[in-house]
């Protein structure tokens, strides 16, 4: 499964990620592969959990990127 994360550097220079699509679903990590590592493992604890709790899973996402000239 694929889900988007928001990644982005505090003004400490810690990268924090975040899963909009899971509410809470929140790490960081002191280097950028860190923190995807982290969230990965959080996105993965979360499902789990849910599955658990027998609560609904959100589908993943399917991205495309386009180009554009501006």
């Amino acid at each position: 499964m694929k889900y988007r994360i928001i990644l982005e550097q505090d003004e400490d220079g810690i990268f924090v990620a975040e899963c909009p699509s899971l509410p809470g679903c929140i790490s960081q990590g002191k280097s950028r592969k860190e923190a995807l590592k982290n969230i990965k493992d959080a996105i993965e604890g979360y499902l789990e959990s849910l599955k658990k709790h027998n609560e609904p899973v959100p589908p993943s996402i399917q991205e495309e990127m386009v180009e554009v000239n501006a």
